[in-house]
């Protein structure tokens, strides 16, 4: 008798090649058909996304002084496409997962799937942890920083005229900076659980994964010190986090191993 929630094995189905392009068709239609459903709607409520998008830049400024302009007549139009578009992947990211996982699934055995799981899970987590983190704490320091150079300069009035497409931009590199950048966890983990990595290795290499770090504050994040510090800073806890986390696993597995010999040696006698 079957028991409820239980990892299934692998399956032992040999599906002809044409049977898997079918699924797979039948997969990315699905994807395609829920990011195109979750489009329309963010595209209906794009207005309200983007006055959520721009919060941060009006509170920068002093209060009834900030404004956005676009310069080209379809500027607007397409800023509502791209914020769309760039909303539309977050909400439908969880049925694209799922369908992902559903296709990968069932060539895995039972014990790659539940060692896949909680990968699975953290990436979503770390990346709203980044998302997050640059909205509500570095977006409103950098915008205060970049609003300090207002002012008179040479008897002429210095203003900031943002153009709605130029800040997109800007959110979206912050945001997606962030995110990915708040994986490091998962692709050190997945290294490690692969066997391509040690955590001896890791430690190793901490001084150039440090440089590495603030490297990519510097490269994903606008030329500023603050915002590149903000990234590096968690970064590196980040980092010093997945090696403690590598540390517990590698006990684990080392423990197992040894159980599983000794079981297999008491068999042999």
């Amino acid at each position: 008798m079957a028991k409820p929630f239980r990892i299934q094995d692998i399956d032992d189905t040999q599906a002809p090649l044409l049977d898997h392009l079918i699924e797979l068709r039948t997969r990315l239609l699905r994807a395609l058909f829920a990011f195109g459903i979750a489009f329309a709607i963010c595209f209906y409520f794009a207005d309200h996304i983007f006055a959520f998008l721009v919060r941060p830049l009006t509170e920068a400024f002093p209060p009834g002084q900030g404004k956005l302009i676009y310069t080209k007549l379809y500027e607007a139009f397409f800023v509502e496409v791209k914020i769309a578009i760039f909303a539309a992947f977050f909400v439908s990211f969880p049925i694209i997962a799922n369908q992902i996982w559903a296709f990968v699934a069932p060539g895995l055995y039972a014990k790659e799937k539940r060692a896949f799981l909680p990968f699975l899970i953290a990436t979503p987590v770390l990346f709203t942890m980044g998302a997050a983190l640059a909205y509500y704490v570095v977006m409103p320091t950098a915008f205060h920083f970049f609003l300090g150079f207002e002012g008179q300069k040479g008897g002429l009035k210095l203003e900031a005229l943002p153009g709605t497409g130029d800040y997109l931009a800007l959110v979206m590199q912050f945001i997606l900076a962030f995110g990915i950048s708040f994986l490091l966890p998962v692709l050190l983990m997945l290294l490690n659980r692969a066997g391509i990595i040690t955590r001896a290795q890791t430690v190793g290499a901490r001084r150039y994964a440090v440089v590495g770090i603030f490297i990519v504050a510097a490269v994903a994040t606008p030329p500023d010190v603050i915002s590149q510090l903000l990234l590096a800073v968690p970064l590196l806890m980040l980092f010093e986090g997945t090696l403690i986390l590598m540390w517990f696993t590698e006990r684990s597995d080392a423990r197992e191993k040894a159980r599983e010999e000794a079981s297999q040696s008491a068999v042999a006698e």
